[in-house]
C-alpha cells in the first residue's frame, strides 16, 4: 500500500508569488515540491473543493514531476474516499473539523495529520484547544516543527484539559500524536564551488560591494513586531564596525509589510549604524530569494517575536555555507549549534503574568494581532554585547567563517534537506496506519447518538417540530399533481428542482411512480427493499419521497 496523504489544497497554503510572502507560504511550497519529487508513493492525492482548484494543483506540480505519477482528486465533500490514501494532510493545525467529519463515516477509515506554523494567534490557539474535545484518535498527528513549539502546544493542551476538568469533573485524555519534524530546504538549489564563486562576484558587482568588504545578510519580512526588531542588530553592527575597522554592508532582503515602518527601518539604520552601508532588497522576487545568499559572508536573524515557531531562513543560510548569528529563541535553539554552525545570542523576557493585560485586550479585540505582537516584541531583549562579540569574531576570522559555514551546510544536508524531511513524513504516515489497525478507538460512537452533538441531523434535533415522522409502515399513492406536465415543470423551475443532486435519480423516481400507479398504493418498506443498498441511499430515498409528497406527486394514504 502507498505511504502517502491526500494534501488539502488551496493556493494560499503553497504559493510564494503573492505580494504578502510569509514563512508558511515558503514552507508549504517547499513541502509540496518535495513530496512530488521525493515521495515514494505511486499516486499523488489532492483534496480540493473544486475541479478548478484540482487543475490548479496539477499545473503547480507539473514542473516538479520527475517520473510518471497518477494524480487523483478527492473532493472535499467526499471524505469517504480518503481511505484510499489513508491520511489527509492539512498545512495547518486546524484538525478539529476534519476529525469530526470522519466521525460521520468511520473513525478508523483514515488518519488526520496537520502541522504547526504560528501558534500564538487566537484562531490557532482555539484550533489546538479543540483537539482536547474533538474525537481525535491515537492515529492522528499534529506535526511540531521544533521541540520548542511542541512544548508550547503541550502546555496549551494540558492547561485547557485542566480547565475542562475543573468545569466538568472529568479530565480529557490527550490522544493526538505530536511528532517533531522540522521544515526543510532544498540544499541542491543553492550553488556550490565555482558556480557559487561566480554568483558571489556577480551579486557584489551589481550591489557595488568590494571583494574584501564584509556583507551581513538578513532575510525575512521587515516588520518589528512579527519578525525581528532591527535596532538591536543595527547597534551591534555599528559597534562591530567601530571595533574591527572593517567596511560592512548590511543587506536586508525582505519586504516591508506595514508602509508606516518603511521610514523607520531606513532612518533608524542611518541613526544607529551610520558606519554600515544599509541595502534593502525585495525578497519577494524569486531571483533575489535564490541569489542574494551568494553575496554574504554572515547571516543574522535576531528573532524576538511570538509568532515564529521554527525559523526557516537560518537553515537556508546554512545550506548556503554561511555562518549564522541568531537569537537564542524558539526553533533557532535547535537548528543552530552554538559555536559550531554560528552563534546563538541570549534573550530575555519578563516573568509570567507580566503581560496578562495584553492577553486580555487581544482576547476582547481591543488589541489586534500585530499590535499585540508589537507590545511583546518590545518586552523581549536580545544581548547586544554578545551579538557584537559574535560579529567581531566572524568579521576578523575568515577561517572561522569558512568552518562554521561548512558545518552548517553538512547539518542542513543531513537533517533539514527536504529529502530527509519527506522521508520522516512518510515514516510517520506508516506508523499512523499501523496504529489505526490496532489501537482502541477513542470516543466510540454509540448507536443512535449524533456523530457531532452540535451539528446533528436537523430532523433528529428538531424532530418534535412536526406532527409525524415518515416511516416504512406508511402507504403511498399517486397524488393529483402526478401528471407528466407538472413533473416536467418541477424539473424546469430552479427552486422546485433545487437539491436534485442530493436525491435519487429522476429515472428511479419515475420507476417508483410507475410501480405505484400499477399497484394503486405501495408501502415505503417495499420501495426501500427494492432500491436501497446502504445508509446513504436510504437517506436519499426518504428525502426524495418526501420531496414528491411536498409537491403533491405522492400522497400518504393515512395522513
Amino acid at each position: 500500500m502507498d505511504t502517502t496523504a491526500a494534501v488539502v489544497y488551496s493556493k494560499d497554503g503553497y504559493d510564494t508569488t503573492g505580494k504578502r510572502l510569509l514563512g508558511r507560504h515558503a514552507a508549504g511550497e517547499g513541502f509540496l515540491k518535495s513530496l512530488v519529487q521525493h515521495g515514494t508513493a505511486d499516486s499523488l492525492y489532492c483534496c480540493a473543493d473544486s475541479e478548478a482548484q484540482f487543475k490548479e494543483f496539477c499545473a503547480r506540480i507539473q514542473p516538479w514531476l520527475q517520473k510518471p505519477r497518477k494524480v487523483r482528486w478527492i473532493q472535499s465533500s467526499r471524505p469517504d474516499l480518503l481511505s484510499e490514501p489513508g491520511t489527509i494532510y492539512r498545512p495547518d493545525p486546524a484538525l478539529s473539523e476534519v476529525v469530526w467529519a470522519r466521525r460521520f463515516l468511520d473513525q478508523r477509515a483514515y488518519s488526520v495529520c496537520g502541522v504547526t506554523h504560528t501558534i500564538a494567534t487566537k484562531y490557532v490557539m482555539g484550533a489546538i484547544g479543540d483537539l482536547v474535545t474533538a474525537p481525535v484518535q491515537p492515529w492522528d498527528a499534529l506535526i511540531c516543527t521544533s521541540s520548542a513549539v511542541k512544548t508550547a502546544v503541550e502546555g496549551v493542551l494540558n492547561a485547557w484539559s485542566e480547565y475542562l476538568a475543573s468545569r466538568t469533573g472529568g479530565k480529557a485524555e490527550i490522544l493526538v500524536k505530536l511528532p517533531v519534524i522540522p521544515l526543510g530546504v532544498d540544499c541542491s538549489a543553492f550553488p556550490e564551488g565555482v558556480e557559487a564563486s561566480s554568483a558571489r562576484d556577480r551579486q557584489r558587482q551589481e550591489l557595488g560591494i568590494a571583494p574584501e568588504d564584509i556583507v551581513v545578510l538578513f532575510v525575512g519580512r521587515l516588520t518589528f513586531s512579527a519578525k525581528a526588531h532591527p535596532v538591536p542588530m543595527y547597534v551591534a553592527l555599528e559597534r562591530a564596525a567601530q571595533s574591527t575597522k572593517q567596511k560592512i554592508h548590511l543587506i536586508q532582503a525582505g519586504w516591508i509589510e506595514d508602509p508606516r515602518e518603511e521610514p523607520d527601518f531606513k532612518n533608524s539604520a542611518r541613526i544607529f549604524c551610520p558606519s554600515v552601508n544599509a541595502i534593502f532588497a525585495d525578497g519577494r522576487k524569486p531571483e533575489i530569494r535564490v541569489n542574494i545568499w551568494s553575496a554574504a559572508d554572515i547571516f543574522i536573524s535576531l528573532s524576538d517575536n511570538i509568532q515564529e515557531t521554527f525559523g526557516l531562513t537560518p537553515i537556508e543560510a546554512m545550506a548556503n555555507k554561511l555562518p549564522v548569528i541568531v537569537s537564542d529563541w524558539n526553533g533557532y535553539q535547535e537548528s543552530v549549534r552554538h559555536e559550531i554552525d554560528g552563534f546563538r545570542i541570549p534573550t530575555l523576557i519578563p516573568p509570567p503574568e507580566s503581560c496578562l493585560d495584553l492577553a486580555l485586550n487581544y482576547l476582547d479585540g481591543s488589541l489586534n494581532w500585530p499590535t499585540y505582537m508589537g507590545h511583546t516584541s518590545l518586552a523581549t531583549a536580545v544581548d547586544i554585547d554578545a551579538c557584537t562579540r559574535a560579529l567581531c569574531k566572524l568579521i576578523e576570522n575568515r577561517e572561522l567563517r569558512h568552518q562554521m559555514g561548512e558545518n552548517g551546510r553538512q547539518r542542513a544536508t543531513e537533517i533539514y534537506d527536504w529529502k530527509v524531511v519527506i522521508a520522516a513524513y512518510e515514516q510517520l504516515w506508516r506508523e499512523l496506519a499501523e496504529i489505526r489497525l490496532a489501537a482502541p478507538e477513542s470516543a466510540h460512537l454509540k448507536p443512535g447518538m449524533p456523530p457531532h452533538p452540535l451539528c446533528d441531523d436537523p430532523f433528529r434535533v428538531l424532530g418534535h417540530y412536526s406532527t409525524r415522522t415518515f416511516s416504512k409502515e406508511m402507504m403511498l399513492s399517486l397524488g393529483s399533481s402526478a401528471t407528466p406536465e407538472l413533473l416536467q415543470q418541477l424539473q424546469a423551475i430552479w427552486f422546485t428542482s433545487f437539491g436534485q443532486e442530493r436525491r435519487i435519480s429522476v429515472k428511479i423516481q419515475m420507476e417508483i411512480l410507475t410501480a405505484i400507479e400499477q399497484n394503486g398504493s405501495v408501502s415505503v418498506k417495499e420501495i426501500v427493499d427494492r432500491y436501497v443498498k446502504n445508509k446513504k441511499e436510504l437517506a436519499y430515498l426518504y428525502r426524495t419521497l418526501l420531496y414528491l409528497v411536498k409537491f403533491g406527486i405522492l400522497v400518504i394514504d393515512d395522513w
